[in-house]
């Protein structure tokens, strides 16, 4: 199965008061990596998402940590896709530093339209459509 890489330097400010990296951090680098994905291979979902127009909103997500992670630590985020339905995705995501995994984690999206009753489903955008059929099993 092909997954979406995306490598994050650990900066100092996401560490805590003990040195280690702070638990929420690995969430927020989940979307940072879901974001980089869009920008690379469904740049106008990234658009109408800016726009207004488009909501790609997180249902659920979950972490699970194994080893902790230090400032200037490389981070490799592999995003993998493991659901697909008309209107959602589901991702995994493995955290590895120096090939070694320290975290996994998963998440689902919905992908809904703005309109004037407010948030309501829609179907993957074409090109979304298309990125993910490169990663499917």
């Amino acid at each position: 199965m092909r997954t979406y890489r995306y490598r994050h330097v650990v900066t100092l400010d996401e560490t805590n008061v003990v040195g280690n990296v702070y638990f929420a951090h690995y969430l927020h680098w989940q979307g940072h990596c879901r974001e980089r994905f869009l920008a690379d291979y469904a740049p106008s979902v990234l658009r109408a998402v800016q726009a207004g127009e488009l909501a790609l909103v997180t249902l659920s997500c979950q972490m699970d940590y194994y080893a902790e992670c230090f400032a200037l630590d490389e981070v490799d985020i592999l995003m993998t896709l493991v659901e697909r339905g008309t209107h959602r995705i589901g991702m995994s995501f493995e955290f590895c530093r120096g090939g070694r995994q320290v975290a996994r984690g998963s998440q689902t999206v919905a992908c809904l339209a703005r309109t004037g009753e407010g948030l309501v489903p829609t179907e993957l955008p074409g090109e979304l459509a298309t990125a993910l059929a490169g990663f499917a099993a």
